[in-house]
């Protein structure tokens, strides 16, 4: 199944879990933090503006995006994927190599 987000939506695969901490301890579940990463898996035609234009938006399919703890509190599962969506401005940032 597919998903076509909505205007300025984007749909986000949030990256795994880290179950170590960077000195070697290994959190539970429980403890562990959502990741604040993703890949984005689809994205919206965009915002529309005031005057009627449609602005692009910044971000496309495959970036690797940061965003927020609590940003996309909409989540959904397709296919057994657990997927958040957000708009595109609750992105931080592109993440490059």
């Amino acid at each position: 199944m597919k998903i076509r987000p909505l205007h300025d939506r984007v749909v986000v695969r949030r990256s795994e879990e880290e179950t170590t901490t960077a000195g070697g301890i290994v959190l539970p579940g429980s403890a562990a933090e959502k990741p604040n990463r993703g890949e984005v898996v689809a994205v919206g035609p965009g915002r529309t503006l005031n005057n009627g234009d449609v602005q692009a938006p910044s971000v496309k399919v495959g970036d690797k995006v940061l965003f927020g703890q609590y940003a996309g509190s909409n989540t959904v599962k397709i296919d057994g994927d657990e997927l958040l969506i957000m708009q595109e401005s609750e992105i931080y940032g592109v993440l490059e190599d």
